[in-house]
């Protein structure tokens, strides 16, 4: 049998070297390949593969979100997250998500098509140091609204221009960021969103 391998990476060099790997391997065809996360279901949707690897940080739409959307939209493609960032929060998340693998991209080519054989005889395939670090880690203890606003703070602007986006007073937004703060055990609001984003919550 043919596995059929949908490939989405923001990096065109990286994209191209993993569909060449892939090609090698007598049982696998990719039938697309596609640089930004906005374009993976109409991909999906047009070539009916089985399996999607999706790169996290991507142009459009993450690979999370990517992955979540082809749950419901393609739920016969099975997603394997393949990324450099082995986070314990972006684990969790892909498995949320919908994601049964979760490789990171300095692991062996034979790790990855092994993983990629395992999705499609029904397994989950995780990153085992991965795996103990998320069990590790526990789970975000950012509600929805504080992830929201250290997202807004991102850039740097102002609390005023953060309560503008979100709709928020000023206020609201200096408490969630306050809480934010406390529960990331960091002295301000960077510091916060830089802990905050190495934990995979956002």
């Amino acid at each position: 049998m043919t596995i059929r391998l949908l490939l989405a990476d923001d990096q065109a060099l990286v994209r191209q070297a993993l569909c060449a790997l892939l090609e090698l391997e007598d049982d696998f065809a990719v039938v697309a390949s596609v640089g930004r996360g906005d374009q993976v279901v109409d991909a999906a949707l047009a070539e009916q593969p089985d399996v999607a690897l999706l790169d996290i940080e991507m142009p459009g739409l993450d690979g999370l979100a990517a992955a979540a959307v082809l749950a419901k939209k393609a739920p016969g493609c099975r997603v394997v997250m393949l990324t450099t960032f082995g986070r314990a929060g972006y684990l969790r998340r892909a498995m949320e998500a919908g994601a049964v693998g979760f490789v990171v991209k300095d692991a062996p080519a034979e790790t990855l098509a092994a993983a990629i054989r395992r999705v499609v005889a029904g397994e989950r395939v995780v990153d085992p140091a991965l795996a103990v670090a998320t069990l590790a880690a526990g789970e975000s203890p950012l509600t929805a609204r504080e992830r929201d606003v250290l997202i807004a703070a991102r850039s740097g602007v102002s609390v005023a221009e953060i309560a503008a986006t979100l709709y928020l007073s000023e206020g609201t937004v200096r408490n969630y960021l306050s809480a934010a703060i406390a529960k990331t055990g960091t002295r301000n609001r960077m510091e916060a969103l830089r802990v905050a984003d190495e934990r995979g919550w956002l």
